[in-house]
């Protein structure tokens, strides 16, 4: 599945989980994802497609990417964090951000999320042309026709609400505490049977 399949008016992504937070449940054994919190780009019947916005790349500053892609600032990007987006396609780069960028080829999740995979928002934002919030990924998560739902179903993953706060402004170390948050849940009371009848 990919993002610029699902383009409909304005570009806009709608259906299942599309919009929504994925937070890891205490007791998912995979590693790659013990305690992620992953933003649900796209979810139809063909499959599901998200980054991950809680994983700091250690080996991968913004600066030393932009010296990568030749991309010049006169910004030091200082504080800008370049996130592991997921195991797919590691040399791929999306930007998950704020709608008041938007350009031909941003695809619109909804009224405050926005997703670009171009070298050019990458220039705007070493410009300071950029959104105003952001998240840089390398990589994302795909899920095949009913992967997701389950994953969900065996109580892998706990679906919240996303807002700007929480996906842009809340400390990577505590995000995913943040997230249960919203839904009034500690993580560390949970048992392995949340989720079932």
């Amino acid at each position: 599945m990919k993002l610029e399949q699902r383009k409909t008016d304005k570009s806009r992504m709608d259906g299942y989980l599309t919009g929504k937070l994925l937070v890891a449940n205490p007791f998912l054994e995979d590693t790659n994802f013990m305690q992620s919190v992953i933003y649900v780009c796209g979810h139809d019947a063909n499959g599901a497609i998200g980054l991950t916005i809680n994983k700091p790349l250690s080996d991968l500053t913004v600066k030393n990417l932009f010296t990568q892609l030749r991309i010049e600032s006169p910004f030091e990007m200082e504080g800008v964090i370049v996130h592991y987006g997921g195991p797919t396609e590691m040399n791929r780069g999306f930007v998950l951000h704020t709608t008041d960028y938007n350009a031909e080829t941003t695809v619109v999740i909804n009224d405050h999320f926005a997703v670009t995979s171009t070298l050019e928002i990458l220039r705007a934002i070493a410009q300071g042309t950029g959104p105003e919030d952001f998240c840089i990924c390398l990589g994302y998560i795909g899920w095949t026709a009913g992967q997701l739902d389950q994953e969900i179903q065996e109580n892998g993953w706990i679906v919240v609400d996303s807002n700007t706060g929480l996906v842009f402004d809340s400390c990577l170390k505590t995000k995913w505490r943040d997230s249960f948050a919203t839904i009034g849940v500690d993580p560390s009371i949970l048992t392995f049977e949340i989720g079932h009848a």
